[in-house]
């Protein structure tokens, strides 16, 4: 890791398979030293990174078309509307206060038929219970107790968040699995694979270490104005299912 960097990593992978549309312009909210802007650019999108980090922002620049020095917590004013066919926000609600800002720039700058994708650390995976039962809630430089965490999801808490902030959810997923701990190296790969999926996908909140999203602004369907006459009728209407008739 280069000096002054605290998030330098492969990249998301997990969560860019979930990207079900012809590439464009990405916008990479908290781009870190440009990990997942690296991994975009090689399936052909021009990517747009923000960081409030100097340090990052350098080794960022190598990766994207453009970075931003900007507080993802003050929003997007520098990003033009409807501009980016995909917001990426990889662990980065946890660090805000107050999430409904951003999401709320990030449905703003989406264009149409554009994603918005997501992914938040799961604090209740086992390894993180286990503490909590031994009475440990100690934070750490990285991982979910992050020091700069200033929120915490579970898988289920991450998808009632996204949807009171005007998102729906288009498809999901999460990474972790079943403790196997040396046990892992010397079983057959495909049953691992196997029996892991199967515990993810029953019990997400207990085995996964993230949760994936990709998202879509939520439609909100706005009535048609009634006529005054319409309304008259409607309220000398019957009303249906009372058993009373006007008369």
């Amino acid at each position: 890791m280069e000096p002054g960097l605290r998030y330098r990593n492969g990249g998301n992978t997990d969560l860019l398979d979930l990207i079900d549309i012809p590439t464009g312009v990405a916008l990479d909210c908290g781009c870190g030293a440009g990990d997942n802007a690296r991994l975009l650019r090689a399936r052909g999108w021009r990517v747009t990174g923000v960081t409030n980090d100097a340090s990052e922002r350098a080794v960022a620049a190598a990766e994207c078309d453009h970075v931003e020095l900007a507080d993802l917590s003050a929003g997007l004013s520098f990003a033009s509307d409807g501009h980016y066919q995909l917001v990426l926000l990889a662990h980065i609600l946890e660090h805000l206060a107050d999430p409904a800002p951003l999401l709320a720039d990030a449905r703003r700058v989406l264009a149409p038929g554009g994603r918005i994708l997501v992914a938040l650390p799961n604090v209740l995976h086992y390894r993180q219970r286990a503490l909590f039962l031994r009475g440990r809630f100690e934070y750490t430089d990285t991982g979910l107790m992050d020091t700069t965490h200033l929120r915490f999801y579970t898988v289920e808490s991450a998808r009632r968040m996204l949807e009171r902030n005007g998102l729906r959810i288009a498809a999901a997923g999460t990474t972790g699995g079943l403790p196997w701990w040396r046990a892992r190296d010397l079983l057959p790969p495909g049953m691992v694979r196997r029996w892991d999926r199967r515990m993810l996908d029953r019990w997400p909140t207990m085995f996964a270490w993230q949760a994936l999203f990709l998202t879509v602004p939520a439609v909100v369907v706005t009535p048609a104005p009634r006529s005054p006459l319409a309304s008259e009728l409607a309220t000398d209407a019957p009303v249906a299912g009372s058993g009373i008739a006007s008369g």
